[in-house]
This record gives C-alpha cells, sequence and structure tokens, in this order.
C-alpha cells in the first residue's frame, strides 16, 4: 500500500517536473510559435475566402463549405489583413 502511494506521488511530480521544463523550454520561442500560427491561419482564410474576393481559387468547391463555420471569424482576420471594411459586397460585418 505505502508503495503504491509513493509510486503515484513520484509519477505526479515527474509530470508536473516535465511540464515545467517543457513551459521553460518553449517559453522564449512562444511569440513566434504563436506569430507563425496565425500566419497559417491567415494563410488559410485567404485560401477558403479567395472565391468570395475574387481570386481563382483551384480548391475552391472545397473550401466552399467550410464559409459559413469561419464567418465568425472573418472580421478579425480582415481587419488583421489591413482591410478596414469587409470586401464582401454580400457579408457586411463592420
Amino acid at each position: 500500500m505505502k508503495g503504491a502511494r509513493i509510486l503515484g506521488r513520484l509519477k505526479r511530480w515527474y509530470r508536473h517536473a516535465s511540464h515545467l521544463g517543457a513551459e521553460y523550454y518553449n517559453a522564449p520561442y512562444r511569440a513566434a510559435i504563436a506569430r507563425a500560427q496565425r500566419d497559417e491561419e491567415d494563410l488559410f482564410m485567404l485560401l477558403v475566402f479567395a472565391e468570395t474576393l475574387g481570386i481563382p481559387n483551384p480548391a475552391g468547391w472545397y473550401t466552399l463549405e467550410l464559409q459559413p463555420l469561419l464567418l465568425d471569424r472573418f472580421h478579425d482576420w480582415h481587419r488583421r489583413m489591413g482591410l478596414p471594411h469587409s470586401p464582401l459586397d454580400q457579408f457586411r460585418c463592420c
């Protein structure tokens, strides 16, 4: 019984120590990782909304069904891209 409790405590301590180690290692890169993730999301949004913006998109048929899922994030995206108002005539978010 006592050995099982000690083993359980050691496992919890090891998980906590490995989590702290990962946080210590990732801390300097957190901003770069977030920026890369945001850039990747921006590119994906451009791919999804390219046809509605007038840009020919070979994957337009496949990304068409994703538009309703991404409309709630569209406002933040077009503001981040430097467009003060929605570039879509049929969709006004501002």
